[in-house]
């Protein structure tokens, strides 16, 4: 009994000091993200060109708008403008199967790895690089093995490596095609994954304005349009992605824990995310009176998603895998 007791007193301790540990390395993160927030020089980037149309086609994403094409809790757009195809993120692939998710979608939908010329990683998490595996190599991949991505392009916001290529580190905001540039690399710190290094999308498109890509919103919704506010002379027009509000569940549960409401949040665990705070941010959105708006469902719950489709009645749009978003010309 002695034995016991002392054993469970042992675990205790340990995880006093991982809690500690843990509360002091959240501090710290938070804090040195926020100095890098206030300190970052922001330049603004003019002349960068513009497209008349622009699509977006969710190949991954949580719901799709057939049973043909698969769903899970990450995302990959194809995202097209007059003069490119973009491919924004690579997915989860959670079982590791071959072919993918995202390859099984892009075959179903006819599309093939000749038709993007550009590649673009949102941040280094599972969800969006293709799998654990690939997250802790510094990697992507859009199946369970590397494929010959042919000389693609590569905009990625940590150093990444991919073989025979040469990902270009776009930490600082840059222009990648014609009238599309990355916003650069916003941090925040999660009291469990650390340190995140994030960045969006924003395409200029003709005679209406700037419309932002987002992975996961770990940057922050407001700090997202106050970066893209500062960079760009033309209005935002509306934003597209993941935001990060899982209030009422999670698309990932372990051992049934609802994982996404408590990891990833970059807050205190014991202090979640709340509807108060998804009202709060759709506030400071309905301020920019945006033109289109569609929450992705891999990272935030119903309830956040019916709360922005009430907000923006006339705007809002559903992000499905198979379902076109087309702004600008022929929407």
């Amino acid at each position: 009994m002695f034995q016991v007791i002392i054993s469970i007193l042992a675990i205790l301790l340990i995880l006093v000091i991982l809690m500690l540990y843990l509360m002091v390395r959240f501090m710290i993160g938070k804090r040195k993200a926020e100095l890098q927030w206030q300190r970052a020089s922001i330049q603004k980037i003019g002349g960068f060109g513009a497209t008349k149309s622009l699509e977006i086609l969710p190949l991954i994403d949580w719901y799709s708008n057939t049973k043909y094409l698969k769903g899970e809790a990450g995302i990959s757009y194809l995202i097209k403008t007059d003069k490119n195809s973009i491919l924004f993120d690579v997915g989860f692939n959670a079982k590791q199967s071959n072919p993918s998710p995202l390859l099984h979608n892009m075959k179903q939908l006819g599309i093939a790895i000749d038709d993007f010329d550009i590649i673009v990683i949102s941040h280094n998490h599972l969800d969006h690089v293709g799998g654990m595996k690939w997250q802790r190599k510094k990697s992507f991949s859009l199946t369970n093995h590397q494929i010959d991505l042919k000389k693609k392009s590569i905009y990625t916001p940590i150093p990444i490596s991919y073989p025979g290529l040469n990902p270009i580190c776009t930490e600082n905001p840059t222009v990648i095609a014609n009238g599309v540039a990355t916003i650069g690399t916003i941090p925040n710190h999660d009291f469990f994954l650390g340190w995140i290094a994030e960045q969006a999308l924003a395409v200029n498109v003709e005679g209406k304005g700037i419309v932002l890509i987002v992975g996961c919103g770990h940057q922050t919704l407001p700090k997202i349009v106050e970066r893209a506010e500062t960079l760009f002379e033309e209005p935002i027009y509306g934003i597209i992605g993941g935001l990060h509000y899982p209030v009422t569940d999670s698309r990932i549960r372990i051992m049934g824990i609802k994982i996404q409401k408590y990891v990833g949040i970059c807050r205190l665990p014991w202090r979640p995310i709340t509807m108060n705070v998804v009202q709060a941010n759709i506030d400071f959105l309905k301020k920019r009176n945006p033109g289109v708006v569609g929450l992705s469902a891999h990272d935030s719950c119903d309830s956040s998603i019916t709360a922005f489709r009430n907000a923006f009645p006339s705007t809002y749009k559903e992000i499905k895998v198979g379902e076109r978003i087309a702004i600008g010309s022929g929407e």
